[in-house]
């Protein structure tokens, strides 16, 4: 049985040590019972073995993110995601998401839709990473006019020691031909065909039972902030 290190309904949440190995248990048992019942039931475990040691977790990405990049901004229980899912427009009426996620980005912009820095933790995946997944058609616009002049500036962050470390260049839908208006031969068509720009990567299932795993996220976000300036200054 796991041991319970995390005390029910703080106001102040403890240093960060390490997720319990219940938090992968719960996930995973509520994927299984995506059900008010069940989660009704189950809704303590939910407290402290999933949201407190996230917020947990968030703070102590902020103190550390801060000595990084002082545009980042992290507000714990803003830049963590509601469990309950909207399934108002959805087919999938489950009413529970079967991830704890947060997103954050720099200071004064809006994560729903600027650039973020981002990570979940879910029964299939540890992931992590940053960019901009939705961007508009004007995001688009702006991002592609200034890739047409300035693709060296993108290429050379793309192909830094520290980001190739961790990521395997950009990702995301791309068109098949180069966006109307370029030439088909443009020296950076390849990333004027992307349709959204983000890096991804994944982490042991094993490293969130530690106090290092807040060191590792830092790490691969340091490697993808420089992405999000870029594309800070074009959208």
């Amino acid at each position: 049985m796991a041991v319970q290190r995390y005390p029910f309904e703080l106001e102040t949440p403890p240093d960060f040590v390490g997720f319990p190995e219940d938090t992968l248990a719960f996930l995973r048992e509520l994927q299984a019972n995506n059900n008010r019942e069940w989660f009704a039931t189950h809704k303590k475990r939910y407290e402290q073995h999933v949201r407190s040691p996230m917020l947990s977790l968030l703070s102590a990405l902020a103190a550390h993110l801060a000595t990084v990049d002082a545009a980042v901004e992290i507000e714990p229980k803003k830049a963590m995601y509601r469990i309950h899912r909207d399934v108002r427009f959805s087919a999938d009426k489950s009413p529970y998401k079967t991830s704890v996620a947060a997103s954050f980005t720099f200071r004064g912009r809006d994560r729903k839709t600027d650039p973020v820095l981002y990570f979940h933790i879910s029964p299939e995946e540890v992931g992590v990473g940053g960019g901009l997944y939705q961007p508009s058609s004007d995001q688009l616009r702006r991002l592609r006019a200034a890739i047409d002049t300035e693709y060296e500036d993108l290429r050379r962050i793309l192909g830094e020691k520290r980001f190739r470390k961790y990521y395997d260049g950009l990702l995301g839908e791309t068109l098949r031909n180069v966006p109307r208006g370029y030439d088909k031969e443009h020296p950076a068509a390849d990333l004027l065909q992307h349709k959204q720009y983000f890096a991804w990567t994944e982490l042991p299932e094993s490293s969130i039972t530690t106090p290092e795993f807040t060191t590792l996220l830092v790490d691969r976000f340091t490697a993808v902030i420089p992405l999000l300036h870029f594309l800070f200054r074009h959208i």
